[in-house]
């Protein structure tokens, strides 16, 4: 797994939440294969409200249009490593939008020496 500090490239993919690769949501498939392909850091959001290239307004608020609910898929490393990626989304991905924009990470690490992290009041949980 890369450690990232400084400059970087964040691709986001917009796919809806009910896109399948081989019977599997397709995010988690995006995921696991940044991961696999050692990248920096993967996370998956899901939307409350969208719509994409069909016009049609996905909702958390309507019954009937809350089962395909917009999903963002954040993906974050150096230039190179996020380029050499971007094949096997274009395998992926073929109804969505993918972004990619320049970055600067700032890396935060826990305290050395702890262990479970801190309870918000300076104490280590075990």
């Amino acid at each position: 797994m890369t450690r990232l500090t400084g400059s970087a490239l964040r691709v986001t993919v917009f796919v809806g939440e009910n896109d399948t690769w081989h019977h599997k949501p397709l995010y988690s498939e995006i995921v696991h294969r940044a991961h696999r392909a050692g990248l920096a850091g993967a996370s998956v959001f899901r939307g409350i409200e969208g719509f994409g290239a069909s016009s049609l307004i996905h909702t958390s608020r309507l019954l009937s249009l809350s089962e395909d609910l917009p999903v963002a898929v954040v993906i974050v490393d150096t230039e190179e490593r996020v380029r050499d990626f971007l094949p096997q989304l274009d395998e992926l991905v073929s109804e969505g939008l993918v972004i990619l924009d320049d970055c600067e990470v700032i890396r935060y690490v826990g305290r050395e020496g702890e262990s479970g992290g801190a309870d918000g009041k300076g104490e280590t949980r075990s």
